[in-house]
């Protein structure tokens, strides 16, 4: 039986190194890796395609998606106890007023400087502008943003997907919107399911696709039925992005080309019949590799396009089901070394801070049973 603490540690690790690993392939195609990566499995790999802001991109660091995730666990650590809408507020803090050590840079800033526009609307719409958290998110550019930290509130929730669910909707409110907001609560939902003792893949989508709304619920349930027909021996990340593309609507505009500037569109706005790209790739590859999840990782990211969020969610995925024994110890040591984290001391003060949550959480529930049974 794989305990908490090891799941709670494989999330979290697997989490970064798949950011890591896949940072240097995104906005590549999958043709481009193949073309001139071959294909990569392994960390220190530079990228090819220039990021002015970020001239260290690639190289085995982590991305803001790993960071921002590591500050919800910082939030929880003090709180200890569930997250709302207006904590928010202390996220904030942490990203705009604290320091960071940010590996990209090489050096300690504040987090907003290295986040995306769509992550720095959370300072904008909250602080700024001073709307109400709870519709702050509206607005904003639709993307995976609010998604890619939402891992830690599954692991809170362990075994409790409709409560994780619940809880990353509220607090990611104040950030996403649309189908935006619906892929956060669905990828924590199926965190949480993953940590249930002996769950298979097939339970952990049925879970997702039963949570899952509109496009989301769709674009999940197209992808699963097209996996079952897939050799897992053939290359089948092409045939994979056609589709997705059917409910994301978005093929030459992920790079947002200059080209395309001015002119009229729907990318990343909202629909109720549109979903996220990452989250139905990620689940799509731990269906496919389910019987090897360290092979759904690699495959993952070199799937392209946003490889580094891909490659989050997959490691958060596989590392909550099976631990972080399912990850190689050597590229683990790896991975730490090369940001300058330790995540294994990151994972289990984690662990300490879910199972003081979870601990008040069963006081409730047993207070809750007593009062019901006198009515």
């Amino acid at each position: 039986m794989i305990g908490l603490e090891e799941k709670i540690l494989g999330s979290i690790l697997g989490s970064a190194l798949g950011d890591a690993l896949g940072s240097p392939l995104e906005k590549l195609s999958h043709d481009q890796i193949v073309q001139h990566y071959g294909k990569v499995d392994k960390l220190g790999v530079k990228k090819i395609r220039e990021t002015p802001t970020i001239p260290k991109k690639g190289n085995g660091y982590i991305t803001d998606d790993t960071l921002m995730a590591l500050k919800i666990c910082e939030i929880y650590s003090e709180k200890k106890d569930h997250l709302d809408t207006y904590d928010i507020f202390k996220l904030i803090d942490k990203i705009y007023y604290e320091k960071t050590w940010i590996p990209e840079f090489q050096k300690n800033f504040p987090l907003i400087e290295r986040l995306f526009y769509s992550e720095k609307y959370i300072f904008l719409s909250n602080y700024l502008a001073n709307r109400d958290p709870r519709s702050a998110g509206v607005g904003n550019m639709v993307n995976c943003g609010a998604m890619m930290y939402c891992g830690p509130i599954g692991l809170v929730n362990a075994c409790d997907p409709c409560g994780a669910y619940k809880e990353a909707i509220s607090f990611a409110s104040a950030h996403q919107w649309s189908y935006g907001l619906e892929a956060a609560g669905v990828f924590a939902a199926t965190i949480a399911a993953a940590t249930i003792p002996d769950i298979t893949i097939d339970k952990i989508i049925e879970i997702a696709i039963e949570l899952a709304e509109d496009g989301t619920k769709l674009a999940i349930s197209s992808l699963l039925k097209a996996t079952r027909t897939m050799n897992p021996m053939e290359d089948n990340a092409n045939r994979l992005c056609q589709i997705v593309s059917n409910y994301t609507g978005i093929n030459n505009e992920f790079l947002r080309p200059r080209e395309i500037l001015g002119g009229p569109s729907e990318s990343y706005t909202p629909s109720r019949k549109k979903s996220i790209e990452e989250l139905p790739i990620a689940l799509s590859y731990v269906n496919l590799y389910k019987n090897d999840p360290y092979e759904a990782l690699i495959e993952g990211i070199n799937y392209g396009r946003d490889s580094d969020s891909i490659g989050a969610t997959i490691g958060a995925i596989i590392g909550a089901q099976h631990g972080i024994h399912i990850f190689p110890q050597d590229i683990l040591k790896e991975l730490q070394e090369i940001n300058g984290y330790d995540f294994i001391k990151i994972g289990k003060k984690f662990y300490k801070t879910v199972s003081e949550i979870q601990k008040k959480d069963l006081k409730i529930v047993e207070n809750i049973r007593k009062l019901r049974i006198k009515l």
